[in-house]
């Protein structure tokens, strides 16, 4: 088994971007980042989240991977997968996996575009998955749980505990993985 890798080098900002701060914002980042803390970014297209989150990578000298999220964005699309190449099989780490492992920060643009179950919100479930829920199953799965078992105890279980509800959860995480 081989296990694939993108060089760190291939996602540093070369030139500082420009950016131009509104408020407290590049301090809030910093004290984030350095008690490992997520960020969420919101605003209309073009405000300048993506231009903020390059202007960090090179301030703080990380690489930057960006993953453009959509309704189809799969766990297996942002840990990794086994793939068979020339008879072997293969790992090949998913953009959120090469972040890890190479002290890049991740950044998932649209990431709401990918939070199905908040679709379901308003039909039985009182909130959608929040973003920390997705995260929790997405480092059971880096950590080889599978995919499955790590949305039902991260995000179905802590959502309800209607039984109804909880197997229309279950049956949207199995249908996806």
């Amino acid at each position: 088994m081989t296990v694939q890798a993108i060089k760190p080098e291939e996602y540093f900002i070369e030139e500082e971007p420009y950016y131009e701060p509104v408020g407290d914002e590049l301090s809030v980042f910093k004290a984030a980042y350095k008690n490992q803390l997520p960020i969420l970014l919101k605003g209309p297209t073009g405000c300048g989240k993506t231009r903020f989150m390059e202007h960090m990578a090179w301030h703080l000298k990380r690489p930057l991977i960006t993953v453009s999220c959509h309704d189809d964005l799969t766990a297996s699309d942002l840990v990794g997968r086994y793939l068979i190449t020339g008879g072997e099989t293969v790992w090949v780490d998913g953009p959120l996996a090469r972040a890890v492992r190479n002290g890049a920060i991740c950044y998932l643009d649209e990431i709401v575009e990918a939070h199905m179950t908040r679709n379901l919100k308003g039909s039985g479930l009182e909130e959608g998955a929040s973003t920390r829920l997705l995260v929790h199953a997405a480092k059971l799965m880096i950590d080889g749980v599978s995919p499955v078992v790590a949305c039902r105890t991260c995000i179905a279980e802590a959502l309800t505990d209607d039984a109804e509800m909880l197997t229309a959860v279950h049956e949207l995480g199995a249908a996806v993985f």
